[in-house]
């Protein structure tokens, strides 16, 4: 991935709610790498998701209707669990 395309992902994954920050973005840094080329294209479908229906999706109280985006939504969680 390009610097250009790395900075423009940190930018998307800043939301203004420390929640989405810190998921977002601590995903970028520790788990982006490891998604395949579908996963990664999800990622960047679910950035483009409102704050408020990303929040749902992450503290698992909504579901996605997309398998890859489920499954990169999946992915950040257990990135994020201790």
């Amino acid at each position: 991935m390009s610097l250009t395309d790395r900075n423009r992902l940190h930018w998307q994954c800043r939301r203004g709610m420390r929640e989405l920050d810190e998921l977002l973005g601590g995903f970028l840094e520790r788990g982006y790498e490891t998604l395949d080329g579908e996963g990664r294209r999800a990622f960047e479908l679910l950035l483009k998701y409102p704050d408020d229906v990303l929040l749902e999706l992450l503290m698992d109280r909504m579901a996605p209707a997309d398998r890859e985006v489920a499954n990169v939504v999946y992915a950040i969680r257990r990135a994020a669990a201790p």
